[in-house]
């Protein structure tokens, strides 16, 4: 390492946003990013420890102390190099990635864990800047064509790998736009489009074919793909949301997290929505049942909407603030997370139940509630509300249509089962991401991208030069 007392001199330095008078009036990115001299003295912080539990934690296995030094040396070509080696889309890890890598860096032992993220972020983007990430060309194809059905991180970085190995690579998508969750689930103020637009630009070039407004299972038939291609793999997501079955669920103004960020992310992108349609929290009073990350995001979403108050209720009991013996380093802990729609405003409550749902006219106006711990008859409390966002979870993938048709054995849960190689119970066709693994990261998702491009790579060709991971 450049300076192996650096993390001694260099503390971890704070994340820079926007100020919040500034971003609650737009829908932009709120991170700012870093100036080249910070994030090489943060680099200077990746110690030389022997063991970087770093990559055990990170899903695609970064070289993470290696482009730090890079980093620190000035050497921003080779660092971005080294990134590009293990991961397909950094400038998009590197913004909304949970960063598990951060949780099991050994300097978090007793210190700050090293600005990994951000460490990250600066490289791709110091990349772009100069113009270093270009399309790769390729000179000879193997003959072999492969369908991916879903265009979502694990489907873009698996068609970025199969591409690579020289394969014809048709990427299926029945929205509008390519992208999946990733454009229609994460708001712009965390993922301005035009990043992933910039991304998707240099598939195309480098080959890639997307066919957007596809809805396979339905306008196309699962019978095409078989005929014409050498390999399927399903990259669909899990897209069932787990739903609140109460009294007054059927009330007007009630909404799964989902389809409130996608149509919000939709009519940031100029797209039209009907009137009848919109859902929109300007002047209203809002609940968000869900205190993950989707919960936080539509909590941002109404903010930038003009909601008259917000409130966040978590069935869970608040996470402790520090790591607990249940989650020793360097696993990655259970805690108290505040993002920045967090610190925008809004009310958090933990350990609420949601009993009934009331209305007024049709139309929800309460929620009658009561503490887990205090359920006992006469404890309920109510909250005033005109519009409720449902933000718990997925619980399985679209069963109808495609799945049905292909008759895919699923697992306990309710997922498309695979063997070791990704592939499902029939030959030929495999699955990654969400739709194979259940609800996860989006890391996670690029991981299952990488992995299924070898196990396929290898299933058509005998063997592979792809990366395991």
């Amino acid at each position: 390492m450049g300076d192996l007392r650096g993390f001694l001199k260099v503390k971890r330095g704070a994340s820079q946003y926007r100020p919040v008078c500034e971003r609650l009036k737009d829908h932009c990115e709120v991170c700012l990013l870093p100036e080249v001299e910070c994030s090489q003295e943060q680099a200077s912080r990746c110690m030389d420890c022997g063991t970087p539990f770093c990559h055990w934690g990170c899903p695609i296995g970064n070289y993470i102390p290696e482009w730090n030094d890079l980093v620190f040396r000035g050497h921003w070509q080779k660092a971005f190099q080294l990134l590009a080696a293990t991961n397909n889309f950094p400038e998009i890890t590197g913004r909304i990635c949970s960063g598990l890598c951060e949780y099991s860096c050994v300097l978090g032992i007793n210190d700050d864990p090293v600005t990994i993220k951000e460490n990250e972020l600066a490289i791709i983007e110091y990349a772009f800047q100069m113009g270093l990430v270009k399309p790769s060309l390729l000179k000879k194809r193997t003959g072999k064509q492969i369908a991916i059905v879903g265009s979502g991180p694990a489907g873009l970085s698996l068609a970025d790998q199969l591409n690579k190995a020289g394969h014809l690579v048709v990427v299926f998508e029945k929205a509008d736009k390519i992208g999946g969750m990733l454009r229609y689930g994460i708001p712009d103020f965390k993922l301005e489009k035009w990043i992933l637009d910039r991304r998707i630009e240099i598939l195309k070039r480098e080959g890639i074919i997307f066919n957007t407004g596809v809805y396979v299972g339905k306008g196309l038939k699962d019978e095409y793909l078989k005929k014409e291609f050498d390999a399927i793999c399903l990259a669909m997501g899990c897209g069932v949301p787990r739903d609140l079955n109460i009294e007054g669920r059927s009330l007007s103004g009630i909404h799964f997290a989902m389809d409130y960020l996608i149509q919000t992310n939709k009519k940031v992108s100029e797209e039209k929505i009907p009137s009848d349609k919109l859902i929109d929290a300007k002047g209203k009073r809002v609940v968000v049942i869900g205190g993950g990350d989707t919960g936080a995001d539509c909590l941002g979403v109404a903010h930038r909407q003009g909601a008259k108050c917000v409130v966040q209720i978590e069935l869970l009991a608040k996470p402790p603030e520090c790591r607990t013996p249940d989650y020793p380093w360097p696993k990655y802990p259970l805690l108290c997370k505040t993002t920045t729609s967090h610190e925008e405003g809004g009310i958090r409550e933990w350990s609420v139940s949601t009993k009934k749902l009331i209305g007024e006219n049709g139309w929800v106006k309460k929620l009658l509630c009561q503490r887990v711990n205090q359920e006992t008859a006469g404890r309920e409390f109510e909250i005033e509300a005109d519009l409720v966002i449902l933000a718990l979870g997925f619980l399985h993938p679209e069963r109808n249509g495609l799945l049905k048709d292909l008759c895919l054995e699923l697992d306990s849960r309710g997922n498309v089962k695979t063997d070791e190689n990704y592939m499902t119970s029939s030959k030929g066709i495999f699955s990654a991401g969400d739709m194979h693994r259940g609800q996860s990261l989006v890391v996670w998702a690029i991981s299952e991208g990488r992995k299924t491009a070898y196990a396929i790579d290898k299933y058509l060709m005998g063997k592979s030069n792809l990366s395991m991971l």
